[in-house]
Order: C-alpha cells, then sequence, then structure tokens
C-alpha cells in the first residue's frame, strides 16, 4: 500500500520529480527546506505539483530539526536527497560540504535509530565516489577512490549507512547515481550551461560558450527515470545498494556538438576552452555498470545521452 514519505531537499532536482513520483504512485508527500515560509519551491511549482507536498522547515545537520519533523510527518520512507551538490563548489567550501553531506546523513540515520522508527530510508550516494573508472564501468563492488571533497563526503555517507544497516538493523540504502540531467538542473552544472547558451546562440545571441576540459568522459542519464530506481529500492525485501547508470560514457565534447547541431549550429564557431573553469583534479572518465539494478530492481536506463539532451533543449520536465 502507498505509504508516506518524507523527502530531505525536496526543492531541488531529484527531489522535485520524486515527489511527483511518489505522488503518482499515490503517496502522502512530505519534504523539507531550511526555511519552508519563504522558499519558492521552483521545481515543484514547475512541475505543477507544489500544493500536492506538505513541506516543513528542517535542515539535515541540525539533529533537533530531523527528530522533529519525523516525529510530524511519521514517514514509511525517507529519502536523503540533500547537502551541497556541486562538485565544483566542493573545493571552495570543503568542510560545509562535508558536514551537508555526511553529518546530514549520519542525523537522519540516527534520528530513525533513536525513535525505534520502521522507517525505510533511501541516501543519495554518488559516481563521483569511485573516482576514474578507465579500467572499465564501476559496479557496487569497485573500490572507492574519491578525488574532490563532495566525493569524500559522499563516500563517507556511503559508509555510515552501510554501518547503521549492519549495526542496528535499518532497512538503509545508497543509491550510487551517475550523472542525471534535466531542464530542473541548476544553471551552474555544465549540462545546463551548455544548453541554455547554445539555445541563446540559436536565438541571436553572439555570445561564446566558455568551458574547461573538454575530453571528460561522463555517462549521462535523465533525471525522471533515475528517481524510479530509488523508489524500486526501498521496496525490497532486503536492504542493499545499487549503481544506478545508462551503463555508456561520452566526453564533454560529444555532449557540446550534439547540442549545437540540435540547433542548427556548429560547435566550433560558438565554443571556446578557458583553464580558469578547470577543477584543481577531475575525472578522466566516469562510466557505471547497472546490471545489478536490471536484475534486482527491473530498473533500466531508456533515455542515453542524445535523448537527454533533446529533452533539455525542449524544456520537457
Amino acid at each position: 500500500m502507498p505509504g508516506k514519505a518524507l523527502i530531505f531537499g525536496v526543492s531541488g532536482q531529484d527531489g522535485a520529480y520524486l515527489a511527483r513520483h511518489l505522488l503518482d504512485k499515490g503517496y502522502e508527500v512530505h519534504g523539507t527546506s531550511r526555511d519552508a515560509d519563504l522558499a519558492d519551491f521552483s521545481n515543484l511549482q514547475t512541475l505543477g505539483i507544489r500544493e500536492q507536498v506538505r513541506v516543513h522547515s528542517a535542515m539535515p545537520t541540525d539533529f533537533r530539526s530531523v527528530v522533529q519533523v519525523v516525529t510530524s510527518a511519521e514517514p514509511t520512507e525517507i529519502y536523503n536527497l540533500a547537502g551541497q551538490s556541486s562538485v565544483s563548489l566542493s573545493f571552495d567550501l570543503p568542510a560545509a560540504t562535508l558536514e551537508s553531506i555526511a553529518m546530514g546523513t549520519l542525523n537522519i540515520l540516527e534520528a530513525i535509530r533513536m525513535l525505534d522508527s520502521k522507517t525505510r530510508f533511501y541516501n543519495a550516494c554518488s559516481s563521483e565516489c569511485f573516482g576514474n573508472t578507465e579500467d572499465g564501468p564501476a559496479s557496487e563492488a569497485t573500490p572507492f577512490r574519491p578525488r574532490s571533497p563532495y566525493a569524500v563526503a559522499k563516500a563517507a555517507s556511503y559508509w555510515v549507512v552501510t554501518n547503521y544497516r549492519e549495526a542496528y538493523g535499518l532497512f538503509a540504502c545508497s543509491g550510487i547515481l551517475f550523472n542525471h540531467e534535466s531542464p530542473l538542473r541548476q544553471a551552474r552544472f555544465v549540462t545546463r550551461k551548455i544548453v541554455d547558451t547554445a539555445k541563446r546562440i540559436a536565438g541571436g545571441s553572439n555570445e561564446k560558450l566558455k568551458l574547461g576540459r573538454l575530453d571528460v568522459q561522463r555517462d549521462w542519464g535523465w533525471a525522471p527515470e533515475y528517481v524510479e530506481a530509488m523508489s524500486k529500492m526501498l521496496t525490497l525485501d532486503k536492504p542493499d545498494d545499487f549503481v544506478i547508470a545508462t551503463g555508456q560514457s561520452h566526453s564533454l565534447e560529444e555532449f557540446v556538438d550534439e547540442t549545437f547541431k540540435a540547433l542548427g549550429l556548429v560547435r566550433s564557431r560558438h565554443v571556446e576552452t578557458d583553464p580558469v573553469l578547470q577543477r584543481p583534479i577531475d575525472l578522466s572518465v566516469s562510466r557505471g555498470d547497472p546490471s545489478k539494478a536490471r536484475q534486482l530492481l527491473g530498473w533500466q536506463a531508456q533515455s542515453k545521452m542524445p535523448d537527454v539532451i533533446r529533452k533539455m533543449i525542449a524544456g520537457q520536465a
């Protein structure tokens, strides 16, 4: 039977799509924001579900507020999608990134344990934990080699979930998601920057698209499909962790070429590289092996990189 879901980070890309997905399944959906009275929840508004989501003021880094919202909402499922989400920004804010992700995850798990709740818990982990996957696509058995403060924080959250699952018997899962995009992605993310800039150029703008490295390869999927995998994890008989990916990688240069081609433009006339935009350290290749998700969850990515670009250009939410 559909239950009650509490989504930490409901205002973000994944939180909004997950809220819509769970509402479609008949769930009562609750979400949190630092200040629910002042937040505009624009992504929920875009999806037309703002009035259907019950919002609360809470921060995962504030244990008292976590306990209060869990006690108030009485969820059957909790999804932790909150925390600082930019790899690039994590190099400037390493301490804040670690606290928002690792401590936030710990606080939610400890609240579930302390309240003796039977709530099922999903934690948003990240493909960044694997580091480079040049030797082959990463599976659930691939060792972590994080190469950014963000990746370190996500790896810590993964091990906290594992510890609470094994030590206290909590139903707690981590989804190790590779890159997944949509029009709801924040403007500072490179895929959104590429699509938005290319659309303005196609509309007559004389600006140049400035990027860092174009040779990096990523496994890009469609965000609305990835939140379905999150939900499926909490329907299992036993908790487990899963890599969620398309299994295909493309270079950023290919992503740019595909975007400009879809708009009738030639990339070489409009794109410049800028060393200032390069990260202190970056992943050359990132690709996932979603075999386990296909076998145990019945989940498989339907949209690959060209599909993702076309949907972003069309503004398909």
